[in-house]
Parts: C-alpha cells; structure tokens; sequence
C-alpha cells in the first residue's frame, strides 16, 4: 500500500478503526524508503526512523515485520558491506569498525569478514596501496624521502588508516622502500 492509498483510506476510516490497525504503517512505508535506496543494518534502521520521531513501539513493529518479510537481514548487508568496501581498498579493521558502527552484532561482522576476505588478497591490496602512497609521496617530497624513517612512518600511517593490520603494514612498507632502492 502506497503512502498516498493510505492516506485515502484512512481518510474513510473511523478514527478509532484508523489507529488501532495501521499504527505501524507510516513507519513501515518510511523503512520502505530507506530500503530502497541500499541495504541498511537494523541499527542504522531504527536509528533513521528514531531520527524521524517514530514510536519505539511503532519501530519495534516495523523492524519484527521487515525481518519476517526479509526486507531486513543482518548477516545479508554485512556480507554485502564488506565486498563493497574490499573494492574500495580498506582492511579488514576499518571495515569491522564501521560494521559495529552499522550496528552489527560482533559475530555476524566476523562471519562476513571470514567468508569475503581472502589473506592473500588482502596482501596484494597492502603492497599496491603502499606502491600508489609511495608514488604520491616521492612526487610531493622527492625519492630520497621514501628512504628516511619520516617517509616509512608517513606510508605506514596511512595504510594503518585504511583499516590495514599493523604488522602486515611495516611487513610490506619495509620490503617495497627495500625494492624501489
């Protein structure tokens, strides 16, 4: 049912018939529409919907009914989140970092990462984004600064930034400055 259907409808509606069976439906027909655009956690939902002064019970309502009709799946967007933010080159910390700030649960973000992120990609991602900072770095500062500890620490920071774990970072920042000389 369209918002505008429903305001006919309850236009014929008695007032005390109007409130008691589409309590939830403003609520519900505004999830729609933040669904549409992307997928959304159930944290990122009912924040929204609090953000547009919906009753929790109202929200609870709407969220029970977007998970039984599967509009809403926790396990669903993580996956989903985590390829997409892959391809945008970001390691797996920023990226269960901003997972938990979407509001998913600590194990469904750890499943999605398990079933999306593969080690060795991870690597290559590492040493590719190093080589593109080296680059940036030694246009600015000149080759000579991608030698100093100033220049190792500036990459290394900036990889760590992007969600990289510290060990694999100092790991391929050492061997790239070791291979550009």
């Amino acid at each position: 049912m369209s918002y505008q259907s429903y305001q006919t409808y309850r236009s014929y509606q008695p007032a005390s018939f109007r409130y008691t069976a589409f309590v939830d439906a403003p609520c519900y027909i505004a999830a729609l529409r933040i669904l549409k655009y992307r997928f959304n956690s159930e944290g990122e939902l009912r924040r929204k919907l609090r953000g547009k002064r919906f009753e929790k019970d109202d929200i609870d309502t709407t969220i029970a009914r977007l998970h039984k009709e599967r509009w809403l799946d926790d396990e669903r967007f993580a996956g989903a989140f985590v390829r997409t933010r892959i391809s945008k080159g970001l390691g797996r910390l920023r990226i269960k970092r901003e997972l938990n700030y979407a509001g998913v649960s600590d194990e469904a973000a750890n499943d999605a990462l398990a079933k999306n992120v593969d080690e060795e990609r991870e690597r290559e991602d590492v040493a590719a984004a190093c080589r593109k900072r080296m680059r940036a770095l030694a246009r600015r500062h000149g080759d000579d600064f991608l030698a100093t500890e100033e220049g190792r620490t500036k990459i290394a920071a900036w990889l760590v930034g992007r969600g990289y774990d510290t060990a694999l970072v100092w790991e391929t920042v050492r061997r790239e400055c070791a291979s550009s000389r």
